[in-house]
C-alpha cells in the first residue's frame, strides 16, 4: 500500500485493538486494515496539544516518513489527520529491540555483529540516498520485525531526523543522544550525513564488547572523550576481535567528518561483505554478560526519564513512537536544540530587565513589561492574591524610591519552562544586597515564580508568586 494522506476517516478503514505503547501527547495501539485483514501499529497523536512548532515537526516526520521506502526501515503506510488527532499507521513490529534479542541468544559471535551492522548500514545507506540524516542512531531505536530467528532489523524513530541538501553541511541544532553525538555537533560545527556513521560506530563497538566506546557519568566529561575520540581497545575482551573489525571501527570513530567512511564504504569493507571469511565465529559470552548490564543500565535510566516527563508533562523527545514507546528514551535525546535554549535565555533575560526596573525603581519602564490585569502572590500582602498594579505602584512611590541606598540584586539558578510557542515561566532564587540606614550591608533572599505571556508578539509577565525577605530593605 502506497503511503499516503487519506481523505477518508480513520476508522472507515481500520479498525483499532489494544495499546501498544504511550507518550507524551499520543499512544500507540494495534489496528487492522478492514479491507485486507493486515496488522498494523496505529500512532495516534493529540494535535490539540500541540504547539505550531511540534505540528511543523510532526509534518516533517510524516513527510520523512512516506519518503522512506527499505526492508531495514519501519515503513510508514498511511498519514490520516482528522479534527484534534492526526494517525500515522505503519508497520506493526513485534521482535523488540535487538539488543534484548542479543543477550537472549544461546550463540552469538563477532559474525554475527558484523550481520547486524549491515542491516544498520543499508538503512542508513536508504536514508543518505534519499537526503536523510537520521541524528538519533541508538540501541533503542533498532527493532526486529519479528521474534522469529533471523528477523529483519528495522530501523525506527525519525523524530529528529531532518532532510539535508546532499553532502553539504550546515549547522541543524544540537540534537541526538549523549552517547552517540558526533564531535562536530559538540564542537556545533556544521554537519551532515556522517554524524550517522558516527552513530554506527559507537553501536558496532557495543556490539563487539556490550559496552560504549565513551563513557562518563559527568555530562562535560563525556563529551570531552568524545570531541577527543578517546576510546581504545582494552584487554582482554578486545584481544579475540579481529583487526578487520577494528578497523571498520577506527573508520566510522574518525575526528574528521570528511575523511569519515560512508555507508557505501562501510558495506564494502570485507569485515562486512567477505564476513564469512573475515569476521570470527567464536562465541563472545563475555559480550552477552557485559551487554545484560548494559540494557539493564539503559532501560533504568529511560525508566527515570519517563517518570521525569510524566511528572513535568514536559513534550515528548520526537512524534514517532514505536512498541517501546512507553518505556521511555534510555538516555533521552537532547531536543534543547540552540532554538529552544535562544527562547529559554529570552525569558531569563525578561526577568533580569523586570528586577533591574524594580532595582531602579522605574515603574513606567515595570509597567511595559507587566500585564496590568498582573496577579502575585508576596509577603507583603500577607497571603492575599493581588490583581492589577495598583499595589505595586504604592511600593514603587514609596519604598522603592530613587533616593534608596545602592542596591544590588542577582538571580540565582534561574530554571524555564517552556508552555508552548507563546507562554513559558521561570523559577529562581533572589538576593538583594544593599546598605542599611547605619551602612551595614544586608543580604535578602527571596524565593520567586513567574509567569510570562507573549501578546501580539511582546513578552509581559502576568504572574508571580514570592516567598521569604520581603522585595525591598527597610530604610
Amino acid at each position: 500500500m502506497a503511503a499516503q494522506t487519506a481523505t477518508t476517516k480513520f476508522s472507515d478503514n481500520y479498525d483499532l485493538k489494544e495499546e501498544l505503547g504511550k507518550g507524551a501527547f499520543s499512544i500507540v495501539r494495534r489496528c487492522v486494515q478492514k479491507a485486507t485483514s493486515a496488522e498494523f501499529a496505529a500512532k495516534i497523536i493529540n494535535t490539540k496539544k500541540l504547539s505550531a512548532r511540534d505540528h511543523q515537526k510532526l509534518e516533517r516526520e510524516a513527510r520523512i516518513c512516506r519518503l522512506l521506502k527499505h526492508a531495514n526501515i519501519v515503513r510508514l503506510h498511511d498519514s490520516i489527520p482528522e479534527e484534534g488527532f492526526h494517525y500515522l499507521v505503519f508497520d506493526l513490529v513485534t521482535g523488540g529491540e535487538l539488543f534484548e534479542d542479543i543477550v537472549a541468544r544461546e550463540y552469538y559471535s563477532e559474525a554475527d555483529a558484523s550481520h547486524c551492522i549491515q542491516q544498520i548500514l543499508e538503512a542508513v545507506l536508504h536514508c543518505h540516498q534519499n537526503d536523510i540524516v537520521h541524528r538519533d542512531l541508538k540501541p533503542e531505536n533498532l527493532l526486529l520485525a519479528s521474534k522469529q530467528k533471523g528477523a529483519a532489523v528495522k530501523l525506527a524513530d525519525f523524530g529528529l531526523a531532518i532532510e539535508v541538501n546532499g553532502d553539504q553541511q550546515a549547522w541543524y541544532g544540537f540534537a541526538g543522544t549523549p552517547g552517540y553525538l558526533s564531535p562536530e555537533v559538540l564542537r556545533k560545527d556544521p554537519y551532515g550525513k556522517p554524524v550517522d556513521m558516527w552513530a554506527c560506530g559507537v553501536i558496532l563497538y557495543i556490539l563487539l564488547v556490550g559496552y560504549p566506546p565513551f563513557w562518563d557519568e559527568d555530562q562535560h566529561k563525556l563529551y570531552s572523550q568524545i570531541k577527543a575520540g578517546a576510546y581504545d581497545y582494552p584487554s582482554p575482551e578486545w584481544d579475540t576481535v579481529t583487526p578487520e573489525a577494528k578497523n571498520l571501527i577506527n573508520s566510522m570513530l574518525n575526528l574528521n567528518p570528511a575523511k569519515r567512511i560512508t555507508a557505501e564504504q562501510a558495506l564494502r569493507h570485507p569485515w562486512i561483505c567477505q564476513r564469512e571469511r573475515v569476521a570470527s565465529q567464536i562465541h563472545r559470552q563475555e559480550t552477552v554478560d557485559c551487554l545484560k548490564k548494559f540494557n539493564a543500565r539503559r532501560k533504568l535510566k529511560g525508566a527515570i526519564l519517563t517518570t521525569m516527563l510524566a511528572t513535568r508533562n514536559f513534550s515528548s523527545k520526537s512524534l514517532l513512537s514505536k512498541k517501546t514507546d512507553a518505556k521511555g528514551s534510555a538516555e533521552g535525546s537532547i531536543v534543547e536544540d540552540d532554538e529552544v535554549k535562544a527562547r529559554k535565555q529570552e525569558i531569563i533575560r525578561m526577568t533580569e530587565n523586570l528586577i533591574e526596573c524594580i532595582t531602579n525603581a522605574d515603574y513606567e519602564a515595570y509597567t511595559k513589561i507587566c500585564e496590568p490585569g498582573m496577579t502575585a502572590f508576596e509577603p507583603e500582602a500577607l497571603g492575599n492574591l493581588v490583581y492589577g498594579m495598583d499595589f505595586h505602584r504604592f511600593y514603587f512611590e514609596h519604598a522603592l524610591t530613587k533616593n534608596s541606598k545602592a542596591t544590588n540584586t542577582t538571580i540565582l539558578n534561574p530554571h524555564v519552562h517552556l508552555l508552548g510557542e507563546d507562554a513559558a515561566y521561570i523559577a529562581y532564587i533572589r538576593l538583594t544586597q544593599c546598605i542599611d540606614r547605619n551602612g551595614m550591608p544586608v543580604t535578602l533572599q527571596s524565593e520567586e515564580t513567574r509567569v510570562w505571556q507573549k501578546r501580539d508578539g511582546k513578552w509581559q509577565c502576568v504572574h508571580f508568586h514570592r516567598s521569604g525577605s520581603p522585595s525591598c530593605p527597610a530604610k
